[in-house]
């Protein structure tokens, strides 16, 4: 059914759009996500968005603790819409539970700070399962709690006098090094058939003026 739709749908865009679609989707990963804890600079927010895009990272997880997760549309340039966020905002302790959901869906959680046992980004065993990648606030970095829950710890080796990249720095350099380790390997790092075709109704749904109308009269069809 999902496919059907999805060959519906493709003919309210171009041709040269479905085929960046097409070509877009075979880079795509869940194998890697990333994880962002209460971040408030929307610049930050923002370009990490647009690194997770560029590198082919489909989920990011949005932890809303004291800071709301904003946007900076002229940095992010329009890259939320290419992804899945998944916002954690509801509960007492959001940290908890993005770390609970994330476990259940089988992802190690990285942790991304200076800690006693961890390991250089040239070190790290991309082999070892589906990961989560974590990053914190931009002054104190990770909470308690996901210090508490990590699986591991991760770092990017640093040779000057300062200790810390900016965040969206860090992560880019993070996630530009593990996407590559990811596609040079013999794992199985691609979205399922299943996932392709819902990700790219959704891209369509995001692209198109008036989707639900159009939806509506796919159904409309098929009941006749």
């Amino acid at each position: 059914m999902q496919t059907e739709l999805f060959n519906y749908l493709s003919h309210c865009i171009t041709p040269e759009r479905l085929a960046l679609f097409n070509r877009v989707i075979e880079h795509r990963t869940r194998y890697l996500t990333v994880v962002l804890e209460d971040i408030f600079q929307p610049q930050n927010a923002s370009a990490v968005l647009r690194s997770c895009d560029c590198f082919g990272i489909q989920d990011v997880h949005i932890i809303e603790n004291r800071n709301q997760f904003e946007l900076d549309t002229e940095v992010s340039l329009g890259s939320s819409k290419w992804l899945s966020l998944h916002k954690y905002k509801q509960e007492k302790n959001n940290s908890l539970e993005a770390i609970k959901n994330l476990k259940k869906k089988g992802y190690r959680i990285v942790a991304t700070t200076p800690h006693f046992n961890d390991k250089e980004l040239p070190n790290f065993n991309i082999a070892a399962g589906k990961t989560a990648i974590v990053f914190g606030t931009e002054l104190q970095g990770i909470s308690e709690i996901i210090m508490n829950e990590a699986d591991e710890f991760l770092k990017i080796p640093m040779f000057g006098f300062t200790e810390s990249l900016n965040i969206s720095v860090s992560a880019a350099v993070t996630m530009h090094y593990l996407t590559d380790k990811l596609r040079r390997s013999e794992m199985d790092w691609e979205l399922t058939a299943e996932e392709k075709i819902e990700t790219k109704i959704q891209w369509i749904r995001n692209t198109i003026k008036k989707s639900e109308l159009i939806e509506k009269r796919f159904w409309k069809e098929r009941e006749k």
